[in-house]
């Protein structure tokens, strides 16, 4: 592998052909060059890129690399260029640095231990089992996304923050809105903006008629309203984007990958080290971004202060130095410890809720079903872009034999 100092022109925008789980091909071949490469944005300005996975872990534990909104100039566009970015809302803490992400995070960690999250596994069993009887009784032929990743963990975190089972649907759809990627700017605000009113009245709903459930509890703390609807504004985007893009890439991955399937479906003890495996391979967090607040040594290069550092997580986990034949899909692998779920402080505070959603929904899926094939060629699913903040499928329609 050449160490030599590596130069990416610009981010990929599509992922090769028949390769829909790989990262783009320009990212391996980055990491291929050595593990951090320059990476001159539109705009003039020269960040760096860092692939490599020792070096993406010593970033995200290093607090000298700034979150804060502020200081995340986002070069991506031309027309962001001399903008100033104003800091991040109230409450929306992974933009924050300590001792602000502190005062957002710290009553939240109680209500999202392994211990609670594992409490939780029997509701997500009903769920689970609800969506498959329904899919069951419709019959052969459904998007997996709709008809079980959507569903699954879009009941337990709305019910989890006390969200109304009536509202449900709605708020859904405004959430994918802003997450997709592709939805157009006028459309994307009014969804952001209506899931802000949202959650701004049913912060003030909770704190008049507590329930049981996270965002009530959080009203006895002294979180402002504003800090409340932001706080719930990450916890519900990501609660339900991130699973649902982990289910149905994940059962997409399973089918392309028959023996692994088959090592899963015969041995429902692979559950656990299967789902962390899926988490590296899959990498549905692509990206993350940080500032440089002083001048720092970084894999023999100096990062000067307000540069921006980007961070190719997928390709982290992809990296031939932590991982042995880091493109193949192993469900017993064993050989490291994978960054889908960040590191450091901003480390996925619902990493556990998903383990257990995911652990259950692989298991359940492939019981009931032992047949279960995609319904078109492997080529016709349809991706979601590199664009999108979570990467995906749009739909993944499966069958079965009746």
């Amino acid at each position: 592998m050449s160490e030599s100092l590596h130069t990416l022109a610009a981010m990929p925008t599509e992922r090769q052909p028949g390769c829909p789980f790989d990262p783009p091909k320009e990212l391996r071949e980055a990491r291929e060059h050595g593990p951090i490469s320059r990476f001159p944005f539109p705009d003039g300005h020269e960040g760096w890129l860092v692939t490599g996975y020792d070096l993406l872990r010593v970033v995200l534990g290093d607090q000298r690399f700034s979150s804060r909104k502020e200081l995340l100039r986002h070069h991506w566009a031309m027309d962001l260029a001399g903008i100033d970015i104003p800091p991040a809302p109230p409450g929306e803490f992974l933009l924050t640095d300590e001792p602000l992400h502190s005062r957002y995070r710290k009553p939240l960690v109680g209500k999202f231990t392994v211990r609670r999250m594992r409490q939780l596994t029997e509701r997500v069993e009903q769920v689970t089992a609800e969506c498959l009887d329904a899919m069951e009784k419709a019959g052969p032929g459904v998007d997996l996304v709709t008809a079980f990743a959507k569903p699954i963990p879009a009941v337990i975190i709305c019910e989890l923050l006390g969200v109304p089972y009536e509202d449900r649907g709605s708020f859904q759809d405004n959430i994918d809105k802003f997450m997709s990627g592709e939805t157009p700017d006028e459309e994307l605000f009014a969804a952001y903006t209506a899931v802000q009113t949202y959650l701004a009245e049913l912060v003030v709903a909770k704190r008049a008629n507590p329930t049981d459930d996270v965002l009530s509890d959080l009203t006895d703390s002294d979180l402002s309203d504003e800090e409340l609807k932001g706080m719930s504004v990450i916890l519900l985007a990501a609660g339900l984007d991130t699973t649902t893009n982990m289910l149905a890439l994940g059962t997409f991955a399973l089918l392309q990958n028959p023996a692994q399937l088959a090592a899963l479906r015969n041995d429902p003890a692979l559950t656990e080290s299967a789902v962390e495996e899926l988490l590296r391979y899959l990498g549905i967090v692509k990206t993350g971004i940080r500032t440089a607040l002083e001048d720092v040594e970084l894999g023999g290069q100096t990062i000067k202060a307000g540069t921006t550092v980007v961070l190719s997580t997928n390709t982290a986990n992809r990296d031939p130095e932590r991982f042995t034949d880091p493109h193949l899909l192993d469900l017993r692998r064993q050989d490291g410890t994978h960054l889908a779920f960040g590191h450091g402080v901003h480390q996925c505070l619902g990493q556990q809720l998903a383990r257990v959603e995911m652990r259950v929904a692989f298991a359940a899926l492939l019981n009931r079903f032992p047949t279960l094939r995609l319904a078109v060629p492997a080529d016709e699913v349809a991706l979601r872009p590199e664009t999108a903040d979570i990467y995906g499928v749009k739909s993944l329609p499966v069958t079965w034999d009746a």
